[in-house]
């Protein structure tokens, strides 16, 4: 089964309440809840194909606002009034703020665990490997807290869960951006970012601090290569290797399915291929997958994606393919550009994670994104985004009706985002969740149509030739074709239309894909299939049907072979909208 990942971060999904202030409190702006997070809701995300529930910010971590036994934590080292959920203070909690009685967190936890593999699907939770909050103290288990019996006198040793700064004098404190962080004077950690400053900046992660898996990060994939192997028994591994594992199997035993492990490509390649052995011992579908990129915090010396297949991960961001469709509307690019992206030889294809919007990137309809006109593509985007590559697809809570980040914020500010540091919500989705009926009776009909749009989608994503199959780009042979690629003249659309197959010889299944990624100008154009395309799909047939698989009502449309390769097929197409035709 191809996943299709839908992450719901629950401090917004399940929020019931409307408007709100900026910086405002729980208490005026509202806060999701897991009992929020209903059958209702899970009824309709499983119909609209989601297979793996990534339950977003669940984890106790940093915040101001305080409950019996959970105090807040010092302003200087918490980001918006709510916190970040990726600055964790107990890897063995859950956050009070989303639970209707703070005292039963863990219990309200496991019943929204146990409803989403009723409906299911496998539910995902954040693992943030790289660092924690500066506020980090377990109270669930004491006794598997980082930092105890560290060596605090050493930048850094094997065993020890930090990395210390070396004080100038007794009382040289940590200076956070809005503040001394006094637990931490005379003894510095070395920030999430690897910031090795007694002052780090706003623009560093200075209210996390980096976690150390027995190499010196300093001397990069060297140092890391030499940690132990992946059949190492626990007591010859380093002592956070231990307690991390400890952490998984917490959660797997609790009815985790998965894990989205943060900034992976800052950990250690050999702890990842040990750890996520492990998890497989005790859950051999467990589901890993890997925000990742290829920047000068990595820690192997070839691709990362490739290096993170290999040690067991189930799917790694795709960020290069997410930048390339975006820059088709914010740096000029053409669709041709895109079938790099797409080759099916490289493991990218097959386990690369294609997302359109997450927690870290702007909102397609945002202003001042996506060239002000990624609301108006939203379904080419999808079409041309998920269909093209065979790897897991993710769905951001909001974007299937166009989310546009307007909820009251705070420390993000207005930056196409919807917070994550805010006691917020998402005005258009709340027209869909109609205060936990998740109905969609307050939807206007362009948001219904998109949602409409997407529920059909998706579960074709399990088609055997968008699944399994191979790619065939056909950008190349339209070329000369009027109103497509180089040839179009004036045509807004030319540049933007891409057009693919996707086959599985074993499954002899065939797909058409064509999308016209224009945020203006409708598409009247035809397709040409090379006599080399249609050999590779191993077309026997004399007369060949095209079935519209999103429409299926609509005329099935024939073509002989010969008429594909010379005279092409007639699509129409909307702006910004896409065809899947099933080739029998």
């Amino acid at each position: 089964m191809r996943p299709v990942i839908y992450q719901l971060f629950v401090r917004h999904f399940s929020n019931f309440t409307e408007g709100g202030e900026p910086w405002g409190s729980k208490e005026q702006n509202g806060c999701g809840t897991f009992a929020g997070v209903n059958d209702a809701a899970l009824e309709s995300l499983a119909r609209m194909g989601v297979t793996h529930l990534w339950l977003t910010g669940v984890l106790r971590h940093a915040t101001q606002t305080a409950y019996e036994g959970v105090p807040a934590n010092p302003a200087c080292v918490v980001k918006g009034r709510a916190g970040s959920p990726y600055a964790v203070t107990d890897y063995f909690d859950v956050d009070p703020d989303l639970a209707e009685n703070p005292a039963e967190r863990l219990a309200e936890f496991r019943a929204l665990l146990a409803r989403c593999r009723r409906w299911g699907m496998t539910p995902v939770i954040d693992f943030i490997p790289n660092h924690v909050s500066r506020c980090y103290r377990s109270t669930v288990k004491p006794e598997a807290c980082f930092g105890r019996g560290d060596n605090t006198s050493v930048f850094f040793e094997r065993d020890n869960s930090y990395y210390y700064l070396a004080p100038q004098c007794s009382d040289w404190h940590m200076q956070m951006p809005d503040g001394e962080f006094e637990p931490e004077r005379g003894c510095g950690r070395v920030t999430g970012n690897n910031a090795e400053t007694w002052s780090p900046s706003s623009y560093d992660w200075y209210e996390t601090v980096k976690l150390n898996y027995g190499s010196d990060y300093r001397h990069g994939a060297y140092a890391a290569n030499a940690l132990p192997g992946i059949l190492a028994p626990h007591e010859a591994v380093p002592r956070t290797w231990r307690l991390v594992d400890t952490v998984l199997a917490y959660w797997q035993e609790m009815g985790v399915g998965g894990f989205r492990c943060d900034m992976a490509h800052m950990v250690p390649l050999p702890f990842w291929r040990w750890v996520i052995s492990n998890s497989r011992l005790r859950d051999s579908s467990v589901f890993f997958m890997a925000e990742a990129y290829n920047d000068h915090m990595k820690l192997c010396d070839t691709d990362v994606n490739e290096a993170l297949f290999n040690c067991g991960f189930s799917g790694v961001y795709d960020g290069e393919a997410y930048q390339q469709m975006r820059s088709m509307y914010e740096g000029g690019t053409w669709a041709n550009d895109l079938d790099r992206f797409n080759r099916h030889e490289h493991p990218r294809f097959w386990g690369g994670v294609r997302y359109l919007e997450n927690h870290d990137e702007p909102r397609l309809a945002a202003p001042g994104f996506w060239g002000g006109r990624g609301g108006a593509v939203v379904r080419a985007l999808m079409a041309a985004h998920y269909c093209s590559a065979s790897g897991p697809v993710l769905v951001y809570n909001g974007q299937e009706v166009s989310e546009r980040a307007e909820g009251p914020g705070g420390y993000g500010g207005d930056n196409g985002r919807t917070s994550i540091f805010d006691y917020t919500n998402l005005p258009r989705l709340q027209r869909w969740t109609n205060g936990g009926k998740y109905d969609g009776a307050l939807l206007t009909e362009a948001e219904k149509s998109l949602r409409d749009d997407m529920v059909r989608l998706l579960p074709l994503l399990q088609h055997p030739a968008l699944s399994e199959g191979a790619f065939y780009g056909l950008n190349w042979a339209n070329q000369e074709t009027p109103n497509f690629g180089r040839n179009a003249g004036d045509s807004a659309s030319g540049r933007h239309l891409y057009a693919f197959l996707r086959h599985n010889s074993k499954a002899r299944a065939t797909v058409l894909v064509v999308c016209n990624l224009s945020p203006d100008a409708a598409a009247d154009t035809w397709v040409h299939i090379p006599q080399h395309a249609i050999e590779w799909c191993r077309c026997r047939s004399q007369v060949c049907a095209f079935r519209n698989m999103l429409h299926p009502e609509a005329p099935v449309q024939k073509a002989s072979c010969e008429q594909l390769v010379t005279e092409g097929l007639h699509v129409q197409i909307p702006a910004g909208d896409a065809l899947l035709l099933e080739w029998a």
